[in-house]
């Protein structure tokens, strides 16, 4: 599983041309089941430097568990807009194939070529690629929505089963610079404290106490998994703030979210994860409000009838996630207003300091909120 020629977190690369590109897709525009999409194109001939390895990922709309894919990996910030995909608003950060890049030793010095040259196929047309970004809808009505087809929606295609059991995928993670050996430390301790948590003693309320005791003296996050207090079936409360794009606001701290979710952790249908626990009570800056995505497992277009705010920088880590864990994929959470607070203009003195707070938030499990 381990391949010491591929690319590593940190390097740079250059994006292949579109004619490269293109001659390794095969007649529906996939290179090992994975999709090159259209909004891909504007990077072509680009340097950028390498995220992390996409040696795994997570596949929520087919189950909780972990995915292998060969050969991929993320580019700094490097996401979908969408633009071809009706609008879509998720944002999420794109897939490479190594046979789409070539590894250059800094931002403009050429350097050794990566996954090979370029890989022959059938070879496909860009009109083509943009054609199969939606799917032949089948319905009798001819009013409906299209059918969108994207790498998330076409992710179990090029992907194959992970057991989170898998030790290789943890030394990949360490040896390809995706993830430290302290973070890789911690969540080991923190999955016996969760085993020992939910092994049923007797013991896990006073282990989630000492828990949140000691990373209250370390400035640490407070143990993540726990229920809401509203029971099922109540009403959830909603707060109608109307932030916008641009707009600083500060998340509520864990306990009053907590007060707004119901035992399922879920507000109005929006579930609360435990990788959203790390940025409660920091401060970020508004990043868009989504009104529609892209249903993962149906390909329809989802408009979203309630609030739901992105905030820049705020992703899904992967620090508790027990199938998961350090999946790359850096998915946006999405907050209700009511979990969080607008900063006031009088309060602009200390914004600077609370964003870099917030920003150098370590992803470690015992060590975030330092």
């Amino acid at each position: 599983m381990i391949n010491s020629a591929e690319l590593r977190a940190g390097d740079w690369v250059e994006i292949r041309s579109k004619a490269e590109i293109l001659s390794t897709l095969d007649e529906k525009g996939e290179l090992e089941g994975l999709p090159f999409m259209p909004e891909m194109f504007e990077f072509c001939g680009k340097k950028i430097r390498v995220f992390k390895r996409a040696h795994k990922t997570c596949d929520p709309p087919n189950g909780l568990g972990g995915r292998r894919m060969l050969r991929t990996v993320h580019l700094d910030e490097v996401r979908c807009n969408g633009d071809a995909h009706g609008g879509c608003q998720a944002r999420c950060l794109v897939f490479w194939k190594e046979a789409w890049l070539k590894k250059v030793s800094g931002r403009g010095e050429c350097g050794t070529k990566t996954g090979g040259d370029v890989l022959p196929s059938i070879g496909c047309s860009e009109q083509a690629v943009r054609a199969a970004t939606q799917r032949q809808n089948h319905s009798a009505n001819p009013s409906d929505e299209p059918l969108f087809a994207c790498q998330s929606t076409e992710l179990s295609r090029a992907t194959q089963p992970l057991s989170g059991w898998d030790i290789r995928q943890y030394i990949e993670d360490y040896f390809s610079g995706n993830v430290r050996f302290s973070q890789i430390l911690a969540a080991f301790l923190f999955f016996v404290y969760e085993e020992l948590v939910t092994a049923g003693l007797g013991l896990g309320a006073a282990l989630r106490w000492l828990y949140d005791v000691v990373q209250r003296i370390r400035g640490g996050t407070p143990y993540p998994w726990r229920v809401g207090l509203i029971d099922q079936g109540a009403k959830t409360p909603a707060a109608k703030l109307d932030v916008q794009s641009g707009e600083l606001v500060k998340i509520r701290s864990y306990p009053e979210i907590l007060k707004t979710l119901n035992v399922q952790r879920q507000n109005r249908g929006m579930w609360f994860d435990a990788e959203m626990v790390p940025y409660c009570g920091g401060t970020y800056r508004v990043l868009d409000r989504i009104s529609k995505i892209i249903n993962e497992k149906t390909g329809k277009m989802q408009h979203l009838k309630n609030d739901c705010i992105m905030l820049d920088e705020v992703v899904c880590r992967a620090c508790y996630a027990t199938n998961r864990r350090f999946c790359p994929r850096g998915i946006y959470a999405y907050w209700r207003e009511i979990w969080l607070e607008r900063i006031s203009p009088g309060s602009s003195a200390n914004v600077n300091q609370e964003l870099e707070k917030s920003a150098n938030q370590e992803s470690a499990p015992l060590n975030v909120g330092k």
